[in-house]
Parts: structure tokens; sequence; C-alpha cells
């Protein structure tokens, strides 16, 4: 069925209802000479209004007319005035507070994202001396004229391989060498000018390594920690321990880099910041700023910097700092650095962007003013021309025209309108032409669909009839002509008792002419044959019933199985000694659907197979169950013949309503075009593959548990719905 026939077959309600209307509209519309409600009755228009549409006014003796109807009861230009100014200023009142607000936070924000890049470069820089002193300590470990050195005891060849050691070192560092008993043997530093020196007071105050940290590096064979030294700086320690010959402990090397007053005002001239360095407690260890050193010694320790990072204001000479400061772990120890910056010109910023601000608000509320009492006035004038207009189109014969007073958008709004007026006037008189055409092409079409659907299905149920007919025909047949032998034998059969009421003697003589013995054989043969055949006619009346399955108008359960050899047994007559049935059954769960209309599509499929096969030939029917991720699960019905098969500008016509390969009287075309809308109403899908030659394979889903929506029962509009094009 054609798509325009599906569409007017379910809305014959509503055009019908809309046929009514529009005669309604138009004859209602001669009286009142278009008003829009379409009421004929001059009851229904108010008093106010009624001259404009009856033509004159007719007023009551002594009753004057009331000027005062075209006039609006508020004004729209103070209303649009009104709204104007609050729909720009106090959104612009808002924005401005927003802004203010905002600006502020976004000034705070940047403060403190630059003290996270600042604490986070200051990381970096710590993570960089770890990994130069662990470098480092690979290359004393591995070093072998120190581990010679230190075993021969030879301290002067040792204190000139140390100097050269220290003198290449890129950053400023110190480097003791302990003998096995923790005694320093020999001292170096590289200060900041990059001279090696070597220290003799601290080679000569006989300083060595605590037991604690023997006994470590008997294990361990390393330490890194920070020793911190209040009011002067951190050293960041790397302690390894050197092996000789055999793994024989040599002695230790200890070498520090010293987080001083130099490296602190390097970070304060790199970073533009101030920086406090504290241990763990809070104690005063360095800082950039020497006003830090006048704080009470206690101050920082009250602080909550126990957090991986602290926020908190100190004030260095009158002016506002924020700082942030974060736990810094350096091995086995930890300290606490401090990076703060200057809020004062943040500060003196944000004032300033508010009072440029507040002048930039103020002097566009001003402006907004002024130009929306110019703009209302401009904007309420010609709507005022418009209002007139439209209230006398109703009381003038043709269309109603306003001059063009201005070349803006409003001057474009009235020869709009103007145009307007002509084609309403143009199409009413049209329209009322057009409706009766439309209403009997309506009834043409409603009239033309119900016979194609007739006959498209007359045309299936005439070759279903015949098909069934011809396989009543033979067992009917053959039961019919038992039927007289049956009679011949009951006749013998009552002679034979007769003669054994009347005279026993003859009896036997009687059996001999009778032929008794032949029909005792014979009889139970004809009766079981009469009982074949009217078996094969009980099966096949039970087949079309289950096929049509009338008693089931609601969704159901029912076996796709036991619906495809019901089929089947249906138009044998169309398959009898010409095609072979290939089964190929898997299990398949029972279906939640409507059994007739799917019967209705096993039909159609299985007989344009059963044609489309020249002689002897083959179909293939296969059910199995189909699982895919996320979707549930569906029974999938192939049915594939050893047919002529189809080109591909075929196979793309093949559900359209109307479209048939068969010759004139031999089909309407209308057969799997309601084939695909039952499928796709129960929420399946179906799909063709064709190939010339060789044959043509129908693959059917359908959703193991029914429609995900609502599905129109039997005889709804699933008959005759296609594919869309």
């Amino acid at each position: 069925m054609p798509k325009s026939f599906a569409k007017s077959d379910s809305n014959s309600d509503s055009k019908s209802d809309s046929k009514s209307d529009s005669k309604s509209a138009s004859k209602s519309g001669a009286k009142s000479d278009g008003n829009s409600d379409g009421s004929s009755d001059s009851k229904s228009v108010p008093k106010s209004a009624s001259h404009l549409l009856a033509g004159k006014p007719q007023l009551p003796k002594g009753a004057k007319l009331d000027s005062r109807r075209l006039r609006a009861k508020r004004s729209l230009r103070t209303i649009l005035l009104i709204w104007f100014l609050v729909l720009s200023i106090v959104p612009l009142m808002f924005v401005t507070g927003y802004s203010l607000v905002k600006s502020e936070q976004a000034i705070n924000y940047e403060l403190t994202q630059r003290l996270h890049a600042n604490l986070r470069e200051f990381t970096t820089i710590l993570q960089d001396f770890e990994k130069y002193l662990n470098q480092r300590r690979v290359r004393h470990r591995t070093d072998p004229l120190l581990a010679s050195f230190l075993e021969a005891g030879a301290t002067a060849q040792l204190r000139e391989h140390i100097q050269s050691v220290v003198a290449a070192s890129q950053v400023a560092v110190t480097l003791n060498v302990f003998n096995t008993q923790g005694e320093l043997v020999a001292s170096f530093n590289k200060d900041e000018s990059g001279n090696a020196k070597q220290n003799l007071e601290l080679e000569n105050a006989g300083v060595s390594l605590s037991n604690t940290s023997l006994e470590t590096l008997e294990s361990k064979y390393q330490m890194t920690y920070a020793v911190t030294t209040p009011g002067s700086a951190i050293d960041l320690v790397a302690l390894t321990r050197i092996d000789g010959k055999n793994q024989r402990k040599a002695g230790y090397v200890e070498e520090i880099i010293t987080l001083g007053q130099p490296f602190i005002d390097g970070i304060k001239k790199r970073l533009n910041l101030e920086l406090i360095l504290l241990d763990s407690k809070g104690g005063m260890l360095a800082a950039s700023h020497p006003d830090f050193k006048l704080y009470p010694k206690d101050y920082f320790s009250k602080v909550d910097l126990s957090h991986e990072e602290a926020f908190f204001d100190l004030q260095i000479r009158d002016e506002p700092f924020r700082f942030m400061s974060s736990v810094v772990s350096w091995g086995d120890s930890s300290f606490i650095v401090g990076l703060g910056t200057s809020t004062q010109r943040a500060r003196a910023f944000a004032r300033n962007v508010n009072y440029a601000f507040f002048t930039m608000v103020g002097a566009i509320g001003i402006l907004l003013v002024i130009v929306s009492i110019f703009a209302t006035r401009a904007i309420v004038q010609p709507l005022y021309q418009l209002v007139e207009a439209i209230q006398s189109m109703n009381s003038q014969g043709g269309p109603s025209e306003i001059s063009v007073t201005s070349d803006t958008e409003l001057g474009v709004l009235q020869e709009s309108f103007n145009e307007m007026s002509r084609r309403i006037f143009e199409a009413k008189s049209d329209l009322e032409g057009k409706v009766s055409e439309v209403e009997q092409t309506i009834d043409e079409l409603k009239a033309t669909q119900a016979r194609l659907v007739h006959t498209a299905k007359m045309a299936s149920l005439g070759q279903l009839v015949a098909g069934i007919a011809h396989e009543l025909n033979n067992p009917i047949g053959f039961i019919y002509s038992n039927m007289s032998h049956l009679k011949d034998y009951s006749d013998r059969l009552v002679k034979i008792i007769e003669v054994a009421e009347k005279n026993p003697a003859r009896l036997d003589k009687a059996k001999e002419e009778g032929d008794f013995d032949y029909i005792v054989k014979d009889l139970p043969r004809l009766i079981s044959s009469c009982e074949e055949g009217a078996r094969r006619t009980r099966d096949i009346v039970l087949g079309l019933r289950n096929f049509s399955r009338l008693d089931e108008a609601k969704l159901k359960r029912v076996s796709i199985q036991e619906g495809v050899e019901t089929t089947l047994r249906l138009i044998t007559g169309e398959l009898k000694n010409r095609i072979r049935i290939h089964r190929d059954y898997h299990e398949v769960p029972e279906v939640l659907c409507y059994a007739s209309q799917l019967n209705q599509v096993f039909m159609n499929i299985l007989t344009n197979a059963a044609q489309a096969i020249d002689g002897e030939g083959d179909i293939w029917i296969s059910l199995r169950t189909v699982k895919d991720d996320g979707f549930p699960p569906r029974a999938q019905i192939c049915i594939k013949d050893s047919g002529k098969g189809m080109p591909n500008e075929v196979v793309e016509k093949i559900f359209d309503p109307f479209f048939t390969t068969k010759g004139i009287g031999q089909g309407t075309g209308l057969g799997l075009s309601i084939s695909y809308g039952i499928i796709r109403q129960h929420g399946g899908d179906i799909q063709v593959r064709s190939e010339v030659g060789k044959g043509t394979e129908f693959i059917i889903g359908v959703p193991v548990d029914g429609p995900g929506g609502p599905v129109d029962g039997p005889g709804g509009p699933v008959d005759g719905v296609g594919p869309k094009s």
C-alpha cells in the first residue's frame, strides 16, 4: 500500500472532521467576511466590535459610539520604556557587580597560580639537586682511584684527587671523605665563584661520623638527609659508603649542597618574590628579607603549616604579602619553604578597575535612558497605524493598506502588511473553491485505498483457498470412492445376517455367495483408508486454523517453528513433487508476537520462493537465536531458495508498494510491503540477499520479548506499511 494511502487510512477520522470544519468555516466566512473564529452567529461577536464585522454600526436610539474602544488600557510606549530600562540597566548592574567580584577573584587566583608555579619551580630545583647528587654518588662508588687511595691511606693523593673532583662539580658543593672508622681525612668545598678550596679548619677539628650513621651505612650503603642550622642555612647531605676490592669497605664520602643566603638571594632575584625557610617545627632557618628575623621565634610555629599547601599573610614594612608554604622532603628529613608576593599592586589595580567600571556603567545607563525614550516613540507610532488598519480590514470590501512612513525595518513591516493584506484577500477568494476540490480528492483516495487493500487480501486469500481446495480434494475423493464399497459390503452382511436368522442351514452357502471371507479381510482396510482420509482432512483444517490464529487477537508467546511448519502444510500443493524443503532448526524460545501476522509473512515469502523456482528446486529454512552485546535476544528466520534470483536494482525496490516482477494479474505488489510493515511493527528487521541465477535469501529478525513499543493488533496499521524509499 502506498505511503499516502497508509496516512489517509490512519487519519481518516481527523480528515472527515476537518472536512466538516472546512465547510462550516467557509459558510461562516461568507457571513462574517473573514472572522477569525469562523462564527456565523452575530450574537457571539462583542458589541464593541460588531460594527466592524457587519458594515455600518446599528446603534440603539439615543446611544453614542464609545470613542475609547480604540484606546489601549495601558500605554505600550510606557511599558516598552520600563521594560527596556529594566532589561538593560538591571542586567548591566548585575554584570557590573558580578564582574567586580570576579575581577577580584581573578586577581587572587592569579596570585595563587603564580605562587603555585613558583613553588613548583623551587621544588624542581631541589629535585635537580637530588638528581645531581645521586649521579655524583654513583660516580664516587665507581671511582677506582678514590677507593684505592682510601684503602692505601694515601692522604696526599686522596686530597689531590678530591680537589679535582670538587673543581669539576657544576654546582657549589662541599665534599668530605672519611676513613673506615668514620674519621674525616679530607674536606674540600666549591664556592659561588667556582674555586675549589680545602677546609683545613674542618680537617683539623677531628670531625667523625656518628655511630648511628655508621650502623645505617652498614646495611643501606647510602643516606640522604637535611641538616638545619637556625638562622643560617639548610645543608642537603648525600652520604655514601665506598667499597674497594672484594667489596670491602674502604671509607665514606659525604657531599653537601648548602641552601644558604646566596642561594636564597638568587631565588629571590630569579622568581621576584620573598622566600623563607623553616624547620619542620616552624623555626626560622633563613629568609630573603631581614625583617623576617624581627618576628618572634615561635611566631611561625603557631601558624598551621602542616598541610601540603598552606596560605598566610604577613606585613613587611607596611606592605601586605601573601605567602604559600609547603612541606619539602629531602631523603629522611623534611623542612618548610614559604614563597610570598606583594598584594599591594594587585589591590591598587583592582581599585582602578572598579572606578573605571562604575564610570562606564553610569555613562551607559544615562545613554540607555535617552535612547529608550526615542526608540519607544519610533516603534509605537507605526504600530498604531497597523492597529487601525487591522481593525478596519473586515469592514472593507478589498485589501486594507497603510502608507509607508519609514525606510527602516518598520517601513518593511508596513510594506509587508500591505502585501499580506492583498494576499489574504486573494487567498480567501481561492480557499473556498479549493476546499471542495480537496474534499473530493480525499474521498477518491479513500475509495482507491480500500479497493487496493481489498484486492491484495482477496488475491492472497484466493491463492490460499485454491491450494487448500487442492489438498482437500484427494482425501475427500478416496473417502467418497470407498463409500460405494462400504455400502456394498454392508448390504451383503445384512443378507447373511437375515439368512442366519431365518434359515441357519443355508448360512454357509449364503456366506459363499456373499463372499463373506473377502469382506472380513477387506473391510478393516477400507475403514483404515477412510480414517486416513479423514485424518488428513482434519490436519489441513487444523493447520488453517493455526495459521490464521483468529482466537489470538493479543500478543502471545508462540513457537516460530510451529508457525513455519503450519505454513508449509498449507502450501503443500505449491511444493509437492517439485520443491525439496531442507530444515535447520536450532532451539529458539517462544516469541511474544501476533502469530497470525508472522504466519502471513512466512506465507508471502515461502510462496514467492516457490514461484521463483522453475521446475524442481530447493528451499532451505533455518531457525536460531541471535544474541548481540547490548541488544535483547532475537529469533532469526532464514528462508533461502534456489530460484532465479534478482539483480540489485530489483532488490532495492521489492519492499516498495505495488512493485512486482510477476505478470499482469499475477500479483499486486503488496505482499512484501505488508510483510515489511509487520516485521517493523514487531520491532524486528528483514534483509534480502539475492544473486541472479543462484537464488534469494530473506533473513528475518524478531525480538524474543516482543516489540519495544506499542504494536497495533491484527488488522491495524501494519497492513500496508512499507519501507521508506
